[in-house]
């Protein structure tokens, strides 16, 4: 297989990142360095930084339900709580897709670089739901605003169109396929309404069903297969 895909199945980084790494002369080959598209295989000798790549690990994915207040970062001087606080897990492992401190629910985290690189694409544009709840009660002029795109002048972009629907008196479900910074708030907020709960419950074929905050899962083989399938 190419080296980058290697390296990602590996867990050592996205594939993206690791070309980043080759075309700075970080990555060698039996010695060598690798070249963009370079094909390798087990029995290579493959180095990153002078470490040495060992056989890809058995692959892992968890499913988290991250509580408010935890922020998502391997590390931050600033941050007093950080999911990898909480999770105590013999593997190095990275989420896919980020959750805002003040916001909970569904979190992946993996080894797998290559995947969490395929789920995250905003062009592969795969779901991800949530429950919402504002400081309003949730008409369907604003759901259709919403399900139509808002134009983000922060971001100077406008979003995609989605699909909305109203749950109870001040609160809406929202299924989304693509991950601006902060998304749904700021979407809000251009409807003249704040955020008050924000819960993700699903990620591409995953739920956060059977889970409470702060406790995680492994995904059995078949529901790895399951969510590989779709992205």
């Amino acid at each position: 297989m190419r080296v980058n895909k290697y390296l990602a199945q590996a867990g050592i980084c996205s594939r993206r990142q690791a070309d980043r790494l080759i075309a700075e002369g970080k990555v060698t080959v039996n010695g060598a360095p690798a070249t963009e598209g370079m094909q390798v295989e087990d029995t290579d000798v493959i180095m990153v930084e002078g470490r040495l790549v060992g056989q890809a690990p058995t692959k892992v994915v968890l499913a988290y339900y991250k509580p408010k207040g935890v922020v998502c970062t391997h590390s931050d001087p600033h941050a007093e709580e950080t999911v990898f606080d909480h999770i105590d897990y013999p593997q190095r492992l990275n989420y896919a897709g980020r959750l805002d401190k003040d916001s909970e629910g569904l979190l992946l985290l993996t080894n797998d670089g290559d995947l969490i690189q395929r789920m995250m694409r905003g062009a592969n544009g795969h779901e991800k739901e949530y429950e919402v709840t504002i400081d309003r009660p949730v008409t369907e002029d604003f759901l259709e605003r919403m399900r139509q795109g808002i134009y983000l002048p922060e971001l100077t972009v406008t979003t995609r169109a989605c699909k909305a629907e109203k749950t109870t008196e001040n609160g809406f479900r929202i299924i989304l396929t693509q991950g601006l910074n902060r998304q749904i708030r700021r979407m809000c907020k251009e409807c003249g309404c704040e955020v008050v709960d924000l819960k993700r419950v699903r990620v591409v074929t995953v739920t956060l069903e059977g889970l409470q905050p702060d406790t995680y899962r492994e995904l059995s083989a078949e529901e790895i297969a399951e969510l590989e399938s779709v992205v």
